[in-house]
């Protein structure tokens, strides 16, 4: 799709062009803002036909990268954390640490986001091999002798020939094994040399390989196994958080977690999860297969489905000459790795938009759930509930209690009188405060909540919707939790949502209803108490309203006015030394009030 300049505003792919194109332009009431502003802007559409799914796959792939339409999807390369390179594209390649990833055809290994561990993997290859350090373009760029490596055993001078390329080869295979993963090979071959050596009664040499055996353990130690089976397999995790999201591939090879590849999502606004999920795992399947190392897993687990999944089965078999398998997993232990990659993500985004805005905390696991489990598009960073208490319809009140990040927010506390003479109807309480609360919110201009909590059920949850759909909010998310069966009923659903009672997300429902519930029974005791205080000094002649505020406010309570002298009534405005006598004359017919003394 194209605007009247002809620049590119949007790629897609379609099986029917008609099916497609026409979604895009009919009942654009029901679409998403970022739709609808593309179809506004769209004054041309141009399309290429090709031969098959697969070649549509790479083709959309391909047009996104170059023109970066402003309404596809964005993907974005974490490249800050380091990588091992080992230039195997070179005649005699060097291994060393590195944080461009560039397609030159020699091979990565990390994103390593535990340096210390990189650090350590890359000092037994360089103690079990003689790999060269120089950056000499060999065999075109030869010194005119070895350089100090060769005289202390760190290099065997393959610049100078002393070294033949095929025997270096052997030693790059082997390091590539390492790195890879792959240590069972790499140590059952040290046990065989170490084996000879000690034959060969060259037992220094053999010290030195029980030792790199032994290291070699131990970083194998730190990898978490995942498989006892030793499979290789890929695992991909996607979180999002309103328009931006991560995706993530956890890299499983002999059953060790060896590493993760992660990219940042951006213009998700109205997206799908599925979508989502396509969009990233294509994109970055499809760089993998364009390249010259593959380094293809056996198997990919995603946590979803999506729609060009078949496609790009077929296409990475078609591409790499390896038969890659595709999941989705449903039970077991697959779950939890799609899981663990899904928490991974999380976290992820989590540390990328606090880069960007450090004074924001960080969200807690629950809110995920909690978006999760609700379908919302965004984390439920901003949460308010709204609970109604009133003793027998009378003094009916109202709270909206705040939660930012998981943790109340008093600041933004707030407390209602109810003005209609609803008596004990609940429901149109609750119409009533959502209405005020939410209308006051529009005028000031604050940020709306990402999650509206009604504490109640169906017909509270009712009443509020509808308050909220009066000021044009019908697409703000609300919830209710019922307190009999703490089931969580949501507007789109028939059937409730049941979380189990020891449900992060469950608590964390729990805790701001209890909350909520909490400030507007504190504030609803309070203004019986000034109802059964008033009602008392309304019994006193020549004493109103306005006379009884005024003895409440300078006191306090019925007891402190019964205790004060007669010269501190008569000295307040429209008291007078009569009217002083007949106020203590009441407040003190039931017997003098005890005064504390402080001994001395």
């Amino acid at each position: 799709m194209k605007d009247v300049d002809g620049a590119i505003l949007y790629v897609g792919k379609a099986k029917s062009l008609r099916s497609r194109v026409r979604s895009y332009f009919v009942a654009s009431a029901s679409h998403a803002p970022k739709t609808r502003e593309l179809v506004r802007r769209a004054a041309d559409l141009e399309t290429i036909v090709v031969d098959s799914e697969a070649e549509a796959l790479i083709l959309e792939n391909n047009l996104i990268k170059e023109h970066r339409p402003r309404f596809n999807i964005n993907l974005k390369d974490d490249k800050t954390y380091p990588y091992i390179k080992v230039t195997i594209h070179e005649a005699f390649p060097r291994v060393y640490v590195t944080r461009r990833l560039d397609h030159d055809g020699a091979r990565y290994f990390g994103p390593y986001t535990d340096v210390r561990r990189m650090r350590q993997a890359l000092e037994l290859v360089k103690k079990l091999y003689t790999i060269r350090s120089c950056h000499y373009d060999l065999p075109r760029e030869v010194p005119a002798r070895p350089c100090l490596d060769y005289h202390i055993g760190r290099c065997r001078a393959p610049c100078v020939a002393l070294q033949q390329e095929s025997e270096y080869r052997e030693m790059v295979d082997e390091i590539l094994d390492i790195l890879g993963g792959h240590t069972r090979r790499a140590a059952a071959r040290l046990q065989e040399q170490m084996e000879a050596a000690a034959a060969a009664l060259d037992f220094e040499r053999a010290a030195e390989l029980r030792d790199a055996i032994s290291q070699l353990e131990r970083l194998e130690s730190r990898q978490k196994i995942v498989d006892p089976d030793g499979s290789d397999r890929d695992i991909v995790g996607v979180a999002r958080d309103g328009s931006v999201g991560c995706g993530i591939v956890l890299r499983i090879r002999e059953g060790k977690m060896l590493g993760r590849e992660a990219q940042f999502l951006s213009n998700l606004e109205g997206e799908s999860d599925a979508a989502v999920l396509g969009a990233f795992a294509t994109r970055l399947y499809a760089l993998r297969a364009a390249g010259e190392e593959h380094d293809m897993p056996d198997e990919i687990f995603f946590p979803g489905e999506f729609e060009d999944r078949a496609t790009l089965e077929s296409l990475l078999r078609e591409r790499t000459g390896v038969t890659v398998r595709t999941q989705v997993p449903r039970r077991g232990e697959k779950v939890n790795l799609v899981q663990l990659a899904g928490r991974n993500a999380r976290h992820l985004l989590e540390e990328w938009k606090l880069i960007g805005s450090a004074a924001e905390a960080r969200a807690p696991d629950a809110l995920y759930e909690l978006q999760e489990v609700l379908e919302l598009a965004a984390v439920p960073r901003l949460m308010v509930c709204f609970d109604v208490s009133h003793t027998q319809g009378s003094e009916t009140v109202a709270s909206a209690v705040f939660f930012k990040n998981g943790e109340p927010d008093k600041s933004e506390y707030r407390k209602f009188r109810i003005q209609g003479e609803w008596g004990n109807d609940d429901f149109r309480s609750m119409h009533e405060v959502v209405h005020r609360y939410f209308s006051r919110r529009l005028q000031e201009d604050q940020l709306l909540p990402d999650l509206v909590l009604i504490d109640g059920g169906k017909g509270q949850l009712g009443a509020a919707r509808k308050a909220l759909e009066l000021l044009d909010l019908g697409q703000q998310p609300v919830a209710s939790l019922a307190k009999r069966d703490e089931e969580i009923f949501v507007p789109s659903r028939f059937e409730p949502v049941r979380l189990s009672r020891r449900s992060p997300a469950l608590r964390l429902l729990q805790r701001l209803r209890d909350e909520a519930h909490r400030f507007a029974v504190t504030y609803n005791r309070q203004l019986r108490s000034k109802r059964t205080v008033r009602s008392e000094l309304g019994e006193i002649p020549g004493v109103g309203a306005a006379r009884q505020r005024l003895l409440l406010e300078c006191f306090g309570s019925v007891r402190a006015i019964g205790n004060a002298s007669e010269q501190e009534i008569a000295a307040l405005p429209g008291f007078g030394p009569a009217l002083a006598k007949t106020v203590l004359a009441h407040t003190r017919r039931r017997g003098p009030r005890p005064v504390r003394t402080v001994p001395a």
